[in-house]
């Protein structure tokens, strides 16, 4: 049944119908369309997983998808040109340039955290670059990927896109197929196994990948405003979002004044209980509720710590300073509603703290010395970095967003995400009767000569 699908897929890919690119805008098109028609449906399944205000869900996904398709639907003519490149001199006469050409059929693995962005962002890219999609879905997530599929079924033809539910053993059955393109969201050690199983068949892939994102607090930061953006970040979604600050790094100087800020602005999103607010999410599903529990009680609360394991609820929580980088809530990312902090008196040592670690898809730093901002930078490498804010480089289609190292490879969002469904096919045309005679043997010693002359 699964291969079938998948031949059905290529079978539609090489018709060439997906080639012309006014029938894929009109395809992008037809997407935000449906999306705008099941909305409300979409914001109750969101609501149903985990708990996500209608404000929140809005702006940080389906929002952002329809201003994804529209940036597309108007660049891509554009973005899919071919471009002229120069050619050597030695190849008078010639012509070189750059298609962008689709892949083929490509596999979308899409995670719960995000499960309608991180689900329809890719598979605009796909569906602008040309590709055939097989989207994988979230069994986490199941409310929001049943109506996925509705949304799909009702816009594609079944063999331009199409759906497969499922747990592991139906995302293992995937990955036994040949796809030309895989794009993982997830864990950095599941992806570990999506490159692992991609490799066998030499598939190339983009791996949307996690860490732990580091969060510095200079001393010259503007601490209230600091504590109040990074309390947001922290705690949206419940702390379930992969660019989110992990863990915080905090000057002497400013340990205390942070940390009571930071308290009072949990307390004025989400009221003194946060179980009653509506605009509080709650934990996926119970086994990340254990695992978040066991970090919790593996270092001293100072805020928060209050649980409801029937409704995997879990209140923001900070965790005291840490001494050891070995401890639990250090050894892996946290994804969840609780926050660490240790404390340094020199930037040299906070990088160092840092560069210690796997490279993480987002490093933040709140300072107003450039000095300091720029050692920053080019001392540290991550996905991204955002100074004196956070997670708003992940939300422009302006820049390319993705991670390095164990926090992923390549690049998705805007162009980049067209540019990541496409192989830049390198094409050079020469005139029929064109010839370079010198290239060809017996090869004269003044033929040797001219082309040192050249080539020096």
């Amino acid at each position: 049944m699964l291969k079938t699908r998948i031949t059905d897929h290529k079978n539609f890919f090489y018709s060439g119908a997906t080639l012309d690119v006014k029938w894929r805008t009109d395809k992008l098109i037809a997407l935000k369309k449906t999306v705008k028609k099941y909305q409300n449906e979409i914001l109750a399944a969101l609501k149903a997983d985990l708990n996500k205000p209608a404000l929140e869900a809005y702006a940080s996904e389906i929002g952002y998808v329809y201003d994804e398709i529209n940036f597309i639907v108007k660049n891509l003519r554009a973005w899919n040109r071919p471009v002229k490149v120069p050619t050597p001199f030695f190849y008078s006469g010639s012509k070189s340039f750059i298609q962008p050409e689709p892949y083929g059929t490509v596999l979308i693995i899409s995670p719960w955290n995000y499960p309608i962005l991180l689900s329809l962002l890719p598979l605009a890219g796909a569906i602008a670059a040309g590709n055939c999609v097989v989207l994988k879905p979230s069994e986490y997530s199941a409310a929001v990927s049943q109506i996925l599929e509705k949304i799909i079924n009702e816009t594609f033809e079944s063999s331009h896109v199409s759906v497969v539910q499922g747990a592991a053993a139906e995302t293992q059955d995937l990955l036994k197929e040949k796809f030309d393109f895989i794009f993982f969201t997830g864990s950095s050690s599941t992806g570990k196994i999506i490159a692992q199983a991609a490799a066998q068949s030499l598939t190339p892939t983009a791996l949307e990948l996690s860490g732990k994102n580091p969060c510095v607090v200079h001393k010259d930061a503007e601490i209230d405003l600091a504590a109040k953006k990074i309390a947001w970040g922290r705690f949206m979604n419940c702390g379930q979002t992969c660019v989110a600050p992990d863990y915080l790094l905090l000057h002497n100087a400013v340990k205390g004044r942070f940390i009571e800020a930071l308290k009072k602005y949990i307390c004025l999103f989400f009221g003194n209980d946060s179980e009653q607010s509506p605009d509080y999410g709650r934990i996926i599903n119970q086994k990340h509720f254990e695992r978040l529990t066991k970090i919790m009680n593996s270092g001293r609360i100072i805020f928060g710590g209050k649980t409801n394991p029937q409704t995997r609820y879990i209140s923001p929580t900070i965790l005291d300073e840490i001494f050891s980088f070995d401890s639990a809530a250090m050894r892996e990312e946290i994804f969840g509603p609780i926050i660490v902090y240790s404390t340094y008196e020199d930037i040299k040592r906070a990088v160092s703290i840092i560069n210690a670690k796997p490279k993480p898809l987002a490093a933040y730093l709140f300072s107003a010395d450039k000095y300091i901002q720029n050692y920053f930078i080019t001392h540290t490498q991550s996905g991204g970095v955002c100074v004196n804010d956070v997670m708003l480089q992940s939300s422009t289609r302006f820049l390319p967003f993705g991670g390095v190292g164990e926090s992923g490879l390549g690049r998705y969002h805007g162009k980049a995400g067209f540019e990541c469904f496409c192989n830049k096919k390198s094409i050079l045309i020469s005139p029929p009767k064109a010839d370079m005679k010198l290239r060809y043997p017996p090869y004269k010693k003044f033929t040797y000569f001219m082309l040192r002359m050249f080539m020096r």
